[in-house]
């Protein structure tokens, strides 16, 4: 490993496609279900790669090339030991749902004042955490690494490539129910991360207000809370989610004294649950649902000692996009496009906050299929269907084999091109139109 860390650092970085190869990188030759990716290491070098790490001899055709016993693993212990040269502070998220928006978050609130680098995009999977390992450099104070996972035992091997120092679970909900088998092989999955914390003695970043991982908190000391209510190191309050915003501080027991006139007890002159005057911050996220995000990456500001304008500045900064909670004008309306992703957590979740958004009069829900849900599938597609039945709608459209075969009065289309040339021929003004579905339904086409 040694030798192959000397050639990684004089290369100019590590690629694992022959359509983007950097000159002088090491070419990866993984392989997939459909390609093995030795077939193209002679391509690799002759585009410009320094070395390429193959494991199939066959393929053995220059002095150029790397023999190991598995290209992958050795991506991983390559990782991991350059995480260990460096010794750079790591930080792990992981959750069912807004891991990519709240390390986003973050990232841009621990940028105000550090060298931060994080995972491009979602790429959080067990080839996609030693590629951001590997691009720390010397210079970074900081690395983000987003974790995530559809089976068992896959955050624990991750926790292993990436050794992280400080870890948060955004949330715990039912997503990939398929590969965990049920919600609790879901929770237990997501406790991985902190029980590698807590093995470890590292510190957990969590939200007191998340009942499910406080119970795997239990009996724990390193820990730095935050919530809305009394108790946690920090207080943060949801004043809008129209966008999303908060006001935080210190968190502090309201000082009561005795008044001799009166009989009732005055509260001294402070802020209701501040121990001073808290700091306000407004996004550009909307929903209930991204107040949680905001106050973590407000909480590891306030660990890591950042000022409270450096922490405002932060959160005002990130602009959200690729689908998620994107706000956007289209034909006169206003569109929610949150097509990213969805399982039955996020999906209810997004239902109620359009319908807490008073301030439109007219809404429209046009929904995907989630996936992954195996044998919860048809239960869960009619759970959705029947939380809708509760309110009014301008328009409902379901989209997807799962939602056709719920029992609903709403439109239902099997097929995306079946919805989509029934949907273009409405002519919706001045309503809130909600997109969401599984990032395979690639709900966006709707408007874009």
């Amino acid at each position: 490993m040694k030798d192959l860390y000397e050639k990684f650092i004089a290369s100019s970085g590590v690629c694992t496609d022959t359509r983007k190869i950097g000159i002088g990188s090491i070419y990866f030759a993984l392989k997939g279900a459909s390609f093995d990716g030795n077939a193209f290491a002679e391509e690799a070098l002759t585009k410009g790669a320094a070395f390429a790490v193959i494991d199939n001899p066959a393929y053995m055709t220059s002095d150029k090339m790397i023999l190991v016993p598995d290209v992958l693993t050795c991506l991983q212990q390559l990782a991991t030991y350059h995480r260990r040269q460096l010794g750079t502070l790591v930080i792990a998220i992981t959750g069912s749902n807004g891991k990519t928006t709240t390390k986003e978050l973050i990232k841009a609130v621990l940028s105000q004042q550090l060298q931060v680098i994080a995972t491009e995009g979602n790429l959080n999977n067990n080839i996609g955490v030693p590629l951001t390992l590997l691009r720390i450099k010397p210079t970074h104070d900081l690395a983000i690494v987003e974790m995530g996972a559809n089976h068992p035992n896959e955050i624990a091997t991750l926790c292993q490539i990436a050794e992280p120092d400080y870890g948060y679970i955004t949330s715990i909900g039912k997503a990939h129910l398929e590969g965990f088998g049920s919600f609790q092989g879901v929770i237990n999955t997501k406790a991985e991360l902190y029980n590698y914390l807590k093995a470890h003695h590292k510190t957990i970043i969590a939200n007191a207000d998340n009942a499910i991982t406080e119970e795997l908190l239990q009996g724990y000391d390193l820990v730095y809370r935050f919530g809305s209510k009394q108790g946690a190191d920090l207080l943060v309050e949801l004043l809008n989610s129209q966008p999303v915003m908060v006001r935080f501080g210190n968190s502090s027991e309201r000082i009561q004294t005795e008044k001799a006139i009166e009989e009732e007890p005055l509260v001294a002159n402070t802020f209701e649950g501040f121990a001073n005057a808290p700091t306000e911050a407004t996004s550009h996220l909307v929903g209930t649902y991204n107040f949680s995000n905001v106050a973590a990456a407000i909480a590891f500001g306030r660990y890591f000692k950042l000022s409270d304008g450096a922490i405002k500045r932060g959160i005002e900064s990130y602009v959200p996009q690729n689908n998620r909670s994107e706000l956007l004008q289209w034909k006169g309306n206003m569109v929610l496009l949150d097509a990213y992703n969805a399982n039955p957590s996020s999906m209810a979740a997004a239902i109620d906050n359009i319908v807490a958004m008073n301030s439109y009069a007219k809404k429209v829900i046009v929904l995907g299929d989630m996936f992954e849900l195996g044998d919860y599938a048809a239960e869960e597609h009619q759970h959705i269907a029947d939380m809708l039945a509760a309110h009014y709608w301008e328009g409902v459209y379901l989209v997807g084999k799962h939602f056709a075969c719920t029992k609903s009065v709403y439109p239902k289309y099997e097929t995306f091109e079946a919805f989509y040339e029934a949907f273009q021929k409405t002519n919706y003004k001045d309503c809130l139109i909600l997109i969401k579905g599984s990032r395979g339904m690639a709900m966006e086409r709707a408007i874009k």
